[in-house]
C-alpha cells in the first residue's frame, strides 16, 4: 500500500517568524487519525525567518533528527552543547530523561530552512546527548545514503531506533531502489523535484507512506532531492 499525500494537505501556518508545515498531529493542530506512521513521530518542514527561533525548552523521550536545508541553525542545551548546523549536516539529539535545548536562526538576513523528525525511542529514560555531522551532497547523487541509524550502519549518525534514514539526489531519469523487510513501513519527502514511487508521481512537498511494500522503486522525472525513512511499527507494551 502507498498511500501519497500531495503537498498542499500538510497543516499548514504562518505565525511571522516561523512558516510551518506539520505532516502529523503536533502543536495546535489536532487530528486522532493522524498521529504517526510506525515510529515516526513528528515530521515539520520549518522556515525561520532572520532572528527568529525557538527558546529555550524541554524534551523528555524522543530520538530528534534535524536535517538543514538552507541557512544557518544554532543549536544550544543545558548540557553544555553549542553548534552552528549548516546545509549538508545533519543533528542528532536524544532526549531521554530530558534535555532543555533552543534552537535559533543566528543570521539577520537569510531564512534558515529545516526539516524536523522526532522518532519514538526503543528505550525510556536514556541519557540524553547530542551530536552532528556533515554528509557531503557528492556522496548521495545517484542513490540513497544512509546518514542515521540505529547504530548498524557504518558512518552513520545513531539513535536509539531499529530505524534508517537516507538522503538523496537523484538527476533526471536517475532509478533508485530500496528493499524494505516485511512488516516495516517506508516514508518519503519529496525535497524538491519530482520523482515516481512505484510507478506514481510525486512532487515537490509531497510525501508518501508505504506499509506492506518490500521494494521501493525511485525514478527522478525531474533532478530531485529526497528523503526516505524505514521505520518499524511500534510495538505494543
Amino acid at each position: 500500500m502507498i498511500q501519497i499525500i500531495p503537498s498542499d494537505q500538510r497543516y499548514h501556518s504562518d505565525q511571522g517568524w516561523l512558516d510551518t508545515r506539520w505532516h502529523f498531529s503536533f502543536g495546535d493542530y489536532r487530528d486522532e487519525n493522524n498521529l504517526n506512521w510506525g515510529v515516526l513521530r513528528v515530521f515539520n518542514d520549518n522556515i525561520i525567518k532572520p532572528g527568529g527561533g525557538f527558546d529555550f525548552h524541554p524534551h523528555r523521550d524522543m530520538e530528534i533528527v534535524t536535517i538543514v536545508l538552507t541557512g544557518d541553525l544554532e543549536h544550544r542545551d543545558n548540557l553544555g552543547n553549542r553548534g552552528i548546523i549548516k546545509p549538508g549536516e545533519v543533528q542528532v539529539m536524544t532526549a531521554g530523561k530530558g534535555i532543555y535545548h533552543s534552537e535559533q536562526n543566528p543570521s539577520a538576513r537569510e531564512s534558515l530552512h529545516l526539516l524536523q523528525m522526532w522518532i519514538l525511542p526503543r528505550n525510556m529514560h536514556n541519557e540524553p546527548r547530542w551530536e552532528q555531522k556533515h554528509f557531503r551532497r557528492g556522496d548521495r547523487v545517484g542513490k540513497l545514503y544512509p546518514v542515521v541509524s540505529g547504530g548498524d550502519v557504518p558512518e552513520t549518525l545513531k539513535i536509539d531506533q531499529d530505524a534508517q534514514i537516507f538522503l538523496s539526489s537523484l538527476p533526471d531519469g536517475f532509478r533508485a531502489t530500496h528493499a524494505i523487510r516485511p512488516g516495516r513501513k517506508g516514508y518519503l519527502f519529496v525535497i524538491a523535484g519530482s520523482v515516481k514511487l512505484n510507478g506514481q508521481e510525486l512532487k515537490e512537498g509531497d510525501q508518501a507512506r508505504t506499509s506492506d511494500e518490500t521494494r521501493l522503486e525511485l525514478i527522478a522525472v525531474q533532478p530531485a532531492e529526497l528523503i526516505l525513512l524505514d521505520l518499524p511499527e511500534i510495538k505494543p507494551n
